[in-house]
This record gives structure tokens, C-alpha cells and sequence, in this order.
């Protein structure tokens, strides 16, 4: 398993990722305004979902990334749902976009390329927290007490039949360490990591990005590193630094370059003219990256023209 990724890459040069699924689903008419954002559909709609990951696979994805990045037990604890119920949900994304997958590929039949994959989406702790705390990584955890937190979730979704795991938008090393540490319970499993970043050479807590690979590199299980959920402006500085920092492939999947606003709940302009939306996925090929994709902001439309973009 640890080398399927590998296998892939080997296939394509370069794995196209989805786009944004809150994004998405929203454009689709769910309402996200809640502290469950895009897992609330899990409970409300997961016919939803599951067409929203085809819809990706339809526009050239290889990778179907599931809803559980806010999904947490304490979350729909507080919904009224026992720990029993959380596990069946969290289990339930992973199934989504598998399900998407077999849909496509019954429709489309074998392409004779490498296969399509689903990874289980990891967010972070500040992402339970709905407060904009996965932009800032200022939650006032330790690494222990952050190890303590990850570890049940990652041992449902690690069991849960995806490919591999997206553990994503890490704002923290003190958190991408504690997530390091939680991958050496499941040595099979293959994960990627990637930061959330605020500029071109830090992550959000603002520990140098070189620094912040070398931790998240360091597992055996860690198949792919680098950042998402980040202005694309800063992409490609970024790219250059994972590359040479580290041989494992580099995965880049940026927003459409808007700020989260976490009073108003919602995506805001960008305040600067530099930090205009801009995917450049060929440009980031060349810097390094391997695995290209897009995050908030972003849909099915970006995903075709970086998979087009890729095949040039």
C-alpha cells in the first residue's frame, strides 16, 4: 500500500487532486453555515457528497479527498450523537467518495491508467475548533494533548478502506509533530501532510516551511508533503523549498487566494492587488510539485484546466 502513490506518480508525471468539496456543495445549494461546515452534509445530504466527488472525478481528478476534515467526535457529540454513531460517519465519507469512484469507473470503464485513489481528510484541531484557529495554529495544545486528540479519529479513518490519508492545513509544527508521531500507530498506512502557510516561507505559526517539511517528512508512512488551503501566490516559492528539502513527492493544492474571515464566517477578497487568485498548475510542475489540486474557492472547472494544464 505504502507504494501505490509511487505507483501512480510513476504513471503520470503528476496526480491532478480535487477541488474545493465545501466549495462545492455549497454552490450546490447545502447550507455550511454551521460548526460542522461541509460535515454537516454527511448527516443532511450524502447523496450530495457522493455526486460532488464524481463531479471532480468527472473533471479529470485522480484523487477524491473525503468530507471528514471537520468531522470530529466532539463535533457531532454536540449534536447528540454517541462516539458509535461518529464512527459510522467518518467511515460513511470514506465510502462517498469510494462509491463516486466505482460510479465513474462503471461509466467510464478501464482507462488503462493508473487507478483513481480516495484519501481520508485529516483536518486539524483548529479546524474543530470553527473559529479560524487552522489559519493560525494559536490553540494552546501541546504536542501530547494534540497527539491525545488526533489519534481516535486517524484510527477510524485509517481503517476505513481509503488509499491513504490527507492530513491537511496544518497551521502548526508543534501539531505537525504530534501528527508524526500519531502515523507511527499505523506504519501501513500511507499519508501525505501539508501545511497551511501565510507567506512564501513560513507556515501560519510562522516556523520556516523548510523546517516544518523536515518534520512532516520524517515518517516512513509519509508518501507525499507539502501545503494546501494557501493564497497561490505563494505557491511556487513554497514548491522550491519542499523540493529541495525533501525527495518525497510534493503536494500543492492552494485556494483561489481569498482570506477566511472567521467572524463572518466566509471567504473574503484578498486586500493586497500581489495576492490575486492565479493556478498556475504547470508552473508548480516545474517547480516540483507532483500532486496539484485546489482547495477552497475552487471547483470543477479549476480541476479540468490543471488537469488540462498537466497533460500539456
Amino acid at each position: 500500500m505504502i507504494d501505490l502513490v509511487a505507483t501512480v506518480l510513476a504513471g503520470r508525471g503528476a496526480v491532478v487532486l480535487d477541488g474545493g468539496l465545501a466549495t462545492e456543495l455549497e454552490r450546490r445549494g447545502a447550507d455550511l453555515r454551521d460548526p460542522l461546515w461541509s460535515a454537516r452534509v454527511l448527516l443532511d445530504d450524502p447523496d450530495l457528497v457522493r455526486e460532488v466527488h464524481r463531479s471532480y472525478f468527472e473533471a479529470g481528478a485522480g484523487v477524491a479527498i473525503s468530507s471528514s476534515y471537520q468531522a470530529s467526535f466532539e463535533g457531532f457529540e454536540a449534536r447528540g450523537l454517541d462516539r458509535d454513531r461518529t464512527a459510522r460517519l467518518l467511515r460513511r465519507s470514506v465510502e462517498l467518495a469510494a462509491e463516486a469512484r466505482e460510479d465513474w469507473m462503471q461509466q467510464h470503464g478501464d482507462t488503462g491508467g493508473p487507478p483513481l485513489l480516495v484519501a481520508a481528510s485529516i483536518g486539524p484541531y483548529g479546524a474543530v475548533l470553527a473559529n479560524g484557529a487552522e489559519y493560525t495554529g494559536d490553540y494552546g495544545k501541546t504536542a501530547d494533548e494534540l497527539l491525545r486528540w488526533h489519534l481516535p479519529r486517524m484510527e477510524v479513518l485509517a481503517a476505513a478502506g481509503a488509499d491513504l490519508l490527507a492530513i491537511e492545513t496544518i497551521p502548526s509544527v508543534v501539531e505537525a509533530e504530534a501528527l508524526a508521531s500519531a502515523l507511527a500507530s499505523f506504519p501501513e498506512v500511507p499519508a501525505w501532510i501539508s501545511f497551511s502557510c501565510r507567506d512564501g516561507g513560513h507556515i501560519c505559526d510562522g516556523t520556516p516551511f523548510g523546517h516544518a517539511i523536515e518534520v512532516a517528512a520524517a515518517p516512513p508512512n509519509v508518501v507525499a508533503v507539502g501545503l494546501n488551503c494557501t493564497a497561490p501566490i505563494h505557491v511556487g516559492p513554497l514548491v522550491e523549498i519542499a523540493a529541495s528539502t525533501t525527495d518525497k513527492p510534493v503536494v500543492a493544492y492552494p485556494n483561489r487566494g481569498a482570506f477566511w474571515d472567521p467572524l463572518r464566517r466566509t471567504w473574503m477578497d484578498p486586500p493586497r492587488q500581489d495576492a490575486a487568485p492565479s493556478l498556475r498548475p504547470a508552473e508548480w510542475f516545474a517547480a516540483g510539485a507532483r500532486l496539484i489540486g485546489g482547495c477552497c474557492g475552487t471547483g470543477p472547472d479549476d480541476i479540468s484546466a490543471i488537469a488540462t494544464a498537466l497533460r500539456a
